[in-house]
């Protein structure tokens, strides 16, 4: 059995990913709940047997190196299942005035604040991590229905390669932390009731929504 007490690097950083490039790796595989567990116990896909002890504040993220063997160059990475991803995109708020612009970013920002969703944006697109079920965020964002903004889930395998390191690694940290935001859910009426940590009741039932795309 081998004991993980820090992790000696990650795939993406440059230093490393030279020399894996001709290594033998075999990797841990977990799933995104697993990983924000920072004392663990699994056998890697080759049958070794990882016992990962890291501080209570460090948590897996995936490509992180667990074990290297500098003489027979032989590797144990950890792989998460990444989860998916809802993307939204802003390229529609850049015909808006500036007044109205500012206005929107704030209204999403508060929308994903209230459900304590973390949050990456990068050229021109907000990416939020499946924090809960599906039919969950999609009924946050159609109860918003924010005007001039879209959204689709996408494979956290598709997101991944769009960002840099630090980026997914708070993307798809796991994995950084457990995300217990708030709740929200749709009633047979197809409209959606938020309920934030104040205790406050929210509907919006005027405008429509289909396919991602929202209007007033």
């Amino acid at each position: 059995m081998h004991i993980v007490e820090t992790v000696l690097g990650n795939a993406s950083d440059p230093v490393w990913k030279a020399k894996l490039a001709d290594a033998a790796v075999d990797t841990l595989e977990l799933s995104q709940w697993d990983a924000q567990k920072n004392r663990l116990r699994k056998d890697t896909r080759n049958g070794q047997t990882i016992a990962v002890s890291l501080d209570r504040d460090a948590f897996l993220h995936d490509g992180d190196v667990l074990l290297w063997n500098e003489q027979v160059k032989e590797a144990v990475l950890c792989k998460i299942d990444l989860c998916d991803v809802l993307v939204i995109e802003l390229g529609g708020l850049q015909k808006l005035p500036a007044d109205q612009l500012i206005e929107r970013c704030v209204q999403l920002g508060h929308a994903l604040g209230n459900q304590h969703w973390p949050a990456v944006v990068r050229d021109g697109f907000v990416y939020v991590p499946m924090a809960v079920n599906r039919l969950v965020m999609n009924s946050v964002m159609n109860t918003h229905h924010f005007k001039d903004i879209t959204f689709r889930f996408a494979p956290g395998s598709e997101i991944a390669g769009l960002l840099g390191p630090a980026q997914a690694r708070r993307l798809f940290g796991g994995t950084e932390r457990p995300m217990d935001g708030g709740h929200s859910h749709a009633s047979p009426d197809g409209h959606a009731h938020n309920h934030a940590h104040d205790g406050h009741h929210m509907h919006d039932h005027d405008g429509h929504c289909h396919d991602g795309h929202c209007h007033r």
